[in-house]
Formats: C-alpha cells, sequence, structure tokens
C-alpha cells in the first residue's frame, strides 16, 4: 500500500503559511514538537498530494485524499493486471486482504483455487439462468420477467427491488457492507463494487465508495486518518521511529498511537486513564465517597468485587488488608473469621473504637488532590485556546496595522508569531505536566518537589513571555507613531522566546526519562562529582540558573 519508499522528503513550511492554526503549529518547533529541518527545492508527489515531513529520529507523511484515492487505484490495477482477474475482482481480493499488494500475490500463487474459495472469487456461476423468461424471487418469492432480476457471479436471481432493499440495509449498516456475499443462504459468493454501481442510489454509492477509500488507510498499521474535525488528510508514520507527534496539514496535532491531541511529556497509557478520570469523576465521585474504601497504605479508593474479605491492592502497593476492619490480612486467622468475615470489627464498631469517619475524609483528600491537578490542567487549555485566538487575531487584524504604525513589514514581524506559537505549544505541554505530577508515586517526595520546581520554573518562563508578547505589545499596536523602543522590544521577545523554548525542550526530555536526576537513595543528582545546582534543586538548563538565560529574564523586570 503505502510506502515509505515512495514518499519523497519536502518541506512544509509553505504549507502552513497564513494556514489555520485550529491546533498546532509550524516553523522548525523540532525535538519535542515541531518539524525538523526539511530539505528544501524538492518537489511534491503526484500533484503535491503527498507532504513529507521528517524531524530528528522521526519520519511521517501526510497524505492528502487524492493522493490516497490515486494510491488505491494503482494498487488494484495492479493487481488486476499481474492476475489477470477484473478490477472489480481485484477490489475484492484486496479488500479481504487488507489492501496488501505482496500478499495477495504470493497467496494467489502459491494456492488461487483455496483463495478464490476463502474470498468467495467465482470462475463461473453456479446457477445458469440463460434460457429463463421469469423467475422466482428467493426472498420476496414473486415470479417476474426476467428483466427485473439481477445477480451476483454465483447466478442466484434475485429481483432488483429486493437487492435495493439487501444494499442499503447493509450499507447503512456501516463498513461491514465492504463484505458483502450473496443472499442465498448457503452462497459464499463475493459482492463487488458492479453490483452497487448498478443498483444502489447515488447516496448509497458515495456511502460505500467513502467505506471503501478509509478501509485502504484503517487497515493498514502504518497509516491513519487524521482525527481533527472535517480533516479529510491521513498520516503514514514510520513505525518504531521515534516519538509519536505529528502535525497534519491541517494544523492539528496528535499522536500518531492514540489518535487523541499531542501530549508529551505523557505517555499514551497515562492520558488514556487521566482522560478517563475525567469524563467519569464528576458524575462518580459521590459513589466512590459512598461505596468505596481507601487501602490504608497507598490511600487510594478501593471497590469491593468479589465476596472474599481479603483485599489485596493493585501494585506496586500490593497491601494486603481486610475489607472490613481495614486492618492487616497477617492478623486475620480463625479468630476473626479467617477468610470470610471479621468479627473483631463489629465488636470494635459496639465499642465505638472504629473510625467510621476515617476513610470518607481519606475520599474527600483524594478528591481534593486531583481537583487541585484537573482545575490547573484545564486551566492552562484554557490559557491555550486564547492563545490561539489572539494569534488568529493577530495574523487577521493586528499584524497589517503593527507594519503601518512601525514602517516595518510583515517577514520583520515573524519574531510576533514565533512568541505566539510557542505559547501555544509551551501551554500544551504545561497542561500535561499536571497529568503527569497526578501520577507521580505519592511516596516519592523528593521526586514529586524535584517536579514541582521544575514545573514552577517552566510556568513562571512562560508567564514572562506571554506577558511580553500580550501587554507590551499592546502599547506598540495603539502607538500613532513609530516607536524607538520596538527594536529593544524585538531583541527582548526574540530572547524570551529560545528562552523558553529551550526550557520546554529539556523539561520535555527531563519528565520522559522519569526525571532521573532524582536517584534511587531520593536526592536530586549531583553531589560530589555531579552539578551542584542539581544537587540543590536546580538544573543546569533553567532559565534562573543559566547566566545567559538571566541577562534576557532581567529585561523583563
Amino acid at each position: 500500500m503505502v510506502s515509505g519508499d515512495n514518499l519523497n522528503s519536502v518541506s512544509m513550511e509553505d504549507d502552513f503559511e497564513g494556514g489555520d492554526y485550529s491546533d498546532g503549529y509550524d516553523d522548525d518547533y523540532d525535538d519535542y514538537g515541531g518539524y525538523g529541518d526539511d530539505d528544501e527545492g524538492q518537489g511534491l508527489l503526484e500533484d503535491e498530494d503527498a507532504v513529507s515531513s521528517r524531524r530528528p529520529k522521526q519520519g511521517y507523511t501526510v497524505l492528502k485524499e487524492a493522493y490516497i484515492k490515486q494510491r488505491q487505484e494503482d494498487d488494484i490495477s495492479n493487481v488486476s493486471t499481474v492476475l489477470s482477474i477484473p478490477k472489480v475482482q481485484a477490489t475484492v481480493l484486496l479488500r479481504r486482504y487488507n489492501w496488501n499488494v505482496n500478499q495477495v500475490n504470493e497467496e494467489w500463487f502459491a494456492d488461487e483455487e483455496r483463495v478464490r474459495k476463502s474470498v468467495g472469487l467465482l470462475e463461473r456461476p453456479v446457477v445458469d439462468v440463460s434460457d429463463a423468461s421469469k423467475f422466482t424471487c428467493g426472498i420476496c418469492f414473486e415470479s417476474l420477467p426476467c428483466d427485473n432480476f439481477a445477480s451476483a457471479s454465483c447466478g442466484h436471481p434475485f429481483c432488483r427491488d429486493c437487492w435495493q432493499g439487501y444494499l442499503c440495509t447493509r450499507i447503512n449498516d456501516g463498513p461491514g457492507c465492504l463484505l458483502l456475499i450473496c443472499p442465498e443462504p448457503s452462497c459464499k459468493a463475493s459482492i463487488g463494487p458492479d453490483m452497487i454501481d448498478k443498483l444502489a442510489t447515488c447516496e448509497e454509492k458515495e456511502k460505500y465508495s467513502l467505506f471503501l477509500l478509509r478501509s485502504y488507510i484503517e487497515d493498514n498499521r502504518e497509516t491513519k486518518w487524521c482525527p481533527a474535525p472535517g480533516c479529510e488528510n491521513a498520516v503514514y508514520f514510520a513505525v518504531g521511529c521515534g516519538d509519536f507527534d505529528v502535525t497534519c496539514l491541517c494544523s492539528y496535532r496528535f499522536c500518531w498511537n492514540c489518535t487523541v491531541e499531542a501530549h508529551r511529556p505523557v505517555d499514551c497509557d497515562t492520558v488514556t486513564k487521566w482522560m478517563l478520570k475525567n469524563s467519569v469523576d464528576g458524575e462518580n465521585m459521590n459513589w466512590i465517597l459512598n461505596n468505596s474504601k481507601i487501602c490504608p497504605k497507598c490511600k487510594r479508593p478501593i471497590e469491593k468485587n468479589l465476596g472474599c474479605m481479603h483485599m489485596t491492592c493493585t501494585p506496586p502497593c500490593s497491601y494486603e488488608f481486610c475489607w472490613l476492619c481495614l486492618g492487616p490480612w497477617s492478623q486475620h486467622g480463625s479468630n476473626t473469621g479467617g477468610f470470610n468475615s471479621c468479627n473483631g470489627y463489629e465488636a470494635a464498631k459496639k465499642k465505638g473504637s472504629v473510625d467510621t469517619k476515617f476513610r470518607r475524609d481519606m475520599a474527600k483528600n483524594s478528591l481534593e488532590r486531583y481537583t487541585h491537578y484537573y482545575e490547573r490542567w484545564a486551566s492552562n487549555q484554557s490559557s491555550r485556546e486564547r492563545a490561539l485566538e489572539d494569534l488568529h487575531r493577530m495574523e487577521s487584524e493586528l499584524m497589517e496595522k503593527l507594519c503601518n504604525v512601525q514602517c516595518t513589514t510583515k517577514g520583520q514581524l515573524k519574531f510576533i508569531t514565533d512568541a505566539w506559537l510557542q505559547i501555544v505549544e509551551c501551554r500544551r505541554v504545561l497542561k500535561w505536566t499536571y497529568a503527569y505530577g497526578y501520577y507521580l508515586p505519592q511516596h516519592e517526595h523528593t521526586k514529586i518537589q524535584f517536579f514541582e520546581y521544575l514545573q514552577g520554573e517552566a510556568e513562571a518562563g512562560l508567564e514572562r513571555l506571554h506577558r511580553c508578547a500580550e501587554i507590551e505589545l499592546h502599547k506598540f499596536v495603539t502607538a500613532d507613531d513609530p516607536s524607538s523602543d520596538f527594536n529593544d522590544f524585538r531583541t527582548k521577545l526574540t530572547g524570551l522566546t529560545s528562552v523558553t523554548k529551550t526550557y520546554f525542550e529539556n523539561l520535555v526530555r527531563a519528565l520522559e526519562n522519569g526525571l532521573e536526576d532524582v536517584d534511587s537513595q531520593g536526592t536530586t543528582g549531583g553531589g560530589k562529582s555531579g552539578n551542584p545546582r542539581a544537587a540543590r534543586g536546580e538544573v543546569p538548563w533553567s532559565p534562573r540558573a543559566s547566566g545567559s538565560d538571566k541577562n534576557v529574564d532581567d529585561t523583563s523586570k
């Protein structure tokens, strides 16, 4: 199907200039979410319908719909020619083998008869109806002239009305219509696109064609559709070539592995848990408070799903305790009812020695902790959306006005767009750091403190950049005459953009490496032979720890 060998590498910069920054950005924000240095001067494949982006340790290609259709037609023609079969049969054959041309050829030449039987491609009809003038439909049992009948390759005749009803029902049921077989219960003959073209309505033909096109992408493990609403592009990804962040031509950035929005530095499993928690907790937290108990060791809420009172918390906690009294299971034997009950619990409850409020308080604390992280996650998402709106407004309204006031060109104001794009990306990264922090093991106190320090530094640096691009720029936009301070502002904003970008790149790497600067003894890396700044909670790439960056930072005061 789509092969990396068939796709040239070209620059995507021109495709994004003045484009829709709905959920991503262009230029060369490499390393933690950009394009890298693409080779220039190479043409686009197939009339610019395939656009490739190559980044360090990663390669992916954006495929436009027209290019996908052409590739699909080429594969069908190729199989039809090589195997000497009609294109209709070639289409059915490729669909059954997930559009894998090589596998189709190998299987066919190894055992054509077996392939025909398994797929339902008949060499000749099993029913001869050439001499009949009337037929009885096997579905409605009406006898009608032969002109009102139709049959697939097997020859079983059914009236046109029944065929149309059958095809309409199956097509409206979804992509399963691509595996249609003859309505005759004992027949396994495949129904190809020729019957759809002959009997289906225009709307049904359009649906069938869409299902066929989408299957060409969805049945290949190296291609996926862009999940952005309304986008008709697909992405070819060289599996095993690095991180999964890709950017479609529509500017939507997403994770190719899970098709959720780009979420580095958080892995896909964490994102799945976090998004599920966000969708469930609002409705179910009250149920959790009233129907679960808290593990006495790790304090996570636990629901009892089996009859035994012997509870074992999930790893890495794995604490074993009694469901009734929450005491260690090692202290439970025949004197407390063994494996099925805890007589000591009821006795203690009657004496008033069991704090029934304790577990509810722990569940409440768990909810408050989740709320802390979720509010900041959602706040950065809102800030990112507002930054995208400001970027659109800057490009559509304010950029031309600024050019006129400051007597400059749009090309010389690209540093402003770069700053806003960096803000948008950093807000995304910062948002996901809160999901990362929520799932950090609570017993690793030093690692949590180190993470919160790095996160705080990132947030402070981003706020300085955001304030400069949002507030300090305003006075130049609203000025009546050119300002002598504009060049100083350019230097400052460019410097803050560079500093913030570098810091966030290193922050992402540190989190993806599991904060390895914190050693097994719970201290930050450095020590006698390490970096002294890391040993006291700083890192050499922190804006506050870097002398060269400090000069830029001081300009914001």
